[in-house]
């Protein structure tokens, strides 16, 4: 779940709890060049305040006026479209003759979004299904593949945590990568134990963790919306954070290093309680070979690489 969704489902919960009368609009379908996903939701007050977005700006001041004089006299969820012909396309600035269809609860239940809400803040992916026919929901355990479905009687999306990466060691390059990290709507924590270091970290966007990196990740709980990276540059620390890295279910684990430092680093985890199929999951030296040389240009390999696996997509092996 990305930050943007996660704050309109925070919404959601904060007016409702408040005594507010919401709707939840979810882009159900899209044709043509629609410039939001499947799964994207917009919650809109009575009084015409909102959060979130399904069109990026395209039709929400219509959807807000229908919500507002229509949909919230309703009891049962609504299926909207827009954008039909070529010319109601061009009227809510749709490009290339898009168009939306959208699910638009205007009873949303609150025991069920703060129920989601808990399970993403406790890293768990929930699958929501509304009966459209009533417009009652229920959850339960999701999958990171799970797709989003619609039909005639059912709605479908799946939410997780959002992506998180952790850093280990809080030196420039770290705070170039946590940068990168943020802008790429990553949540970001960095690890490092050193009194020197701790002084930079004092940013209301990143937690630090003051700590030792092997103590820390066992208490974070690892999942597999989560990237490890280890920046040290200090065997002592990055390796004892990999060892438990990468026996862990994070979906990426990357070390600071040469190509020799590398496989002497994997050599030395071997020796402990670390497999060598384990060992394998190491991408080092960490990054994308863009032939980076400066601080903010290594942030930008390793962001690369991170997404790069994040999406399934096959990199290169390092020899």
């Amino acid at each position: 779940m990305n930050s943007t969704d996660l704050s309109v489902l925070q919404s959601a919960v904060s007016w409702l709890k408040a005594g507010h009368p919401v709707a939840i609009a979810t882009v159900a379908q899209t044709w043509g060049s629609a410039p939001r996903p499947v799964g994207s939701w917009l919650a809109i007050r009575q009084d015409g305040q909102v959060a979130g977005s399904v069109s990026g700006g395209c039709v929400e001041d219509d959807l807000i006026s229908r919500v507002q004089t229509e949909i919230l006299t309703r009891n049962t969820p609504e299926m909207v479209v827009y954008g039909v012909s070529q010319e109601e396309a061009a009227r809510f600035g749709l490009p290339c003759g898009g168009t939306l269809r959208l699910l638009v609860e205007p009873r949303p239940e609150l025991a069920i979004l703060e129920s989601l809400l808990t399970a993403i803040s406790s890293h768990q992916i929930t699958r929501r299904t509304v009966n459209i026919a009533d417009g009652k929901s229920t959850l339960t355990p999701g999958n990171r593949n799970d797709e989003f479905a619609c039909n005639d009687q059912q709605m479908c999306t799946t939410y997780g945590p959002r992506w998180r990466m952790i850093i280990i060691g809080a030196g420039q390059l770290s705070l170039y990568t946590a940068d990168f990290a943020l802008a790429s709507d990553f949540e970001v924590i960095v690890i490092d134990p050193r009194e020197e270091y701790a002084e930079g970290l004092h940013r209301d966007d990143v937690t630090f963790i003051k700590g030792m990196p092997d103590d820390a990740l066992l208490e974070l709980g690892v999942d597999p919306h989560t990237a490890i990276v280890a920046l040290t540059h200090d065997p002592k620390l990055d390796d004892m954070a990999l060892m438990e890295a990468l026996k862990s279910s994070a979906f990426y684990v990357g070390a600071l290093g040469s190509r020799k430092n590398t496989q002497a680093r994997k050599e030395r985890l071997l020796e402990f309680d670390v497999t060598q199929e384990e060992v394998e999951r190491l991408h080092g030296p960490v990054g994308l070979a863009i032939g980076a040389l400066t601080p903010p240009e290594i942030a930008i390999s390793i962001l690369a690489e991170v997404i790069a696996v994040k999406y399934g997509i096959t990199v290169p092996k390092k020899t």
